[in-house]
């Protein structure tokens, strides 16, 4: 049986955590922060965690191999 390989970009872009949950960056961060409101800057600040069944699809069908 072949082994089921990671999608390069779910690599890139999520995180699992220790008690396996999804971590990603949250859009909206690149360039024309001169149009964003600073609250909304603020909160899309680090990482945030996917919810339950979205982190499932994604370990499950994207990141195999945790």
């Amino acid at each position: 049986m072949p082994k089921m390989k990671t999608k390069s970009g779910a690599k890139k872009r999520f995180k699992i955590t220790g008690t396996g949950k999804v971590k990603f960056q949250q859009s909206g961060k690149r360039h024309g922060m001169i149009k964003r409101s600073t609250k909304q800057i603020r909160e899309h600040r680090g990482m945030t965690v996917l919810f339950k069944t979205d982190g499932d699809n994604i370990k499950k069908y994207w990141m195999p191999n945790g």
